[in-house]
């Protein structure tokens, strides 16, 4: 499911369907849908881990510069106020990104502090992706429908709130943006066949 060809297919289908636009991983992925779709709203971003820091969404200057030049038109980052790899500064890296490369940025945070932080230091987009998958959070369960009013109310207007994680069903996505999400992001419950198989198979041996 990984190919890129998958992916773009995938993508393409999705954008044909009414998604206003597609979250990919990877420069191969963004690249791919990129030329496949070449009028598509794509955020980007890049997993990578390194050993001396949890943060893996897009953690760096080096990252952030291959998304871009991959295609993407929003770039998201791991907006956590957590240690990031080899020291690098989360102020510092939007700065640089908005003022060397002028690209927008999708900050992908675990809470109502760290969405307002992100968005003081220039991230015009805000997610919930991080909800549950953080030290701070992994007692919690996405989808991070209760983090969505305040950060409505808190965030300027020109701000895109959006949810993401744990979104499984349109009634789910219905009730974020009831809660004040701009925008949903459908991960697994669209592209998780491989899961979705596994899930029926077990089923019908129980």
């Amino acid at each position: 499911m990984r190919d890129p060809d998958v992916i773009a297919a995938m993508a393409e289908a999705s954008l044909r369907c009414g998604a206003v636009g597609v979250r990919l991983e990877s420069p191969e992925h963004i690249g791919a849908v990129r030329r496949r779709c070449p009028d598509a709203l794509i955020i980007g971003l890049w997993k990578c881990t390194f050993p001396d820091s949890s943060v893996y969404i897009t953690p760096g200057w080096r990252e952030i510069q291959a998304v871009w030049s991959a295609g993407a038109d929003v770039i998201a980052v791991d907006a956590t106020q957590r240690h990031r790899p080899a020291g690098q500064q989360l102020d510092v890296l939007i700065s640089r990104c908005r003022s060397e490369l002028r690209a927008p940025l999708m900050a992908d945070v675990d809470s109502i502090a760290n969405g307002l932080k992100a968005a003081e230091l220039g991230c015009e987009w805000v997610g919930t992706t991080l909800y549950g998958y953080t030290e701070e959070t992994s007692g919690q369960t996405p989808p991070a429908l209760a983090l969505l009013p305040e950060l409505r109310q808190e965030l300027k207007t020109s701000v895109r709130l959006i949810c993401e994680g744990g979104i499984a069903s349109p009634e789910a996505a219905r009730a974020a943006l009831k809660a004040g999400a701009d925008n949903v992001v459908v991960g697994t419950a669209i592209t998780g066949v491989d899961l979705q198989v596994a899930a029926y198979c077990r089923g019908m041996a129980g």
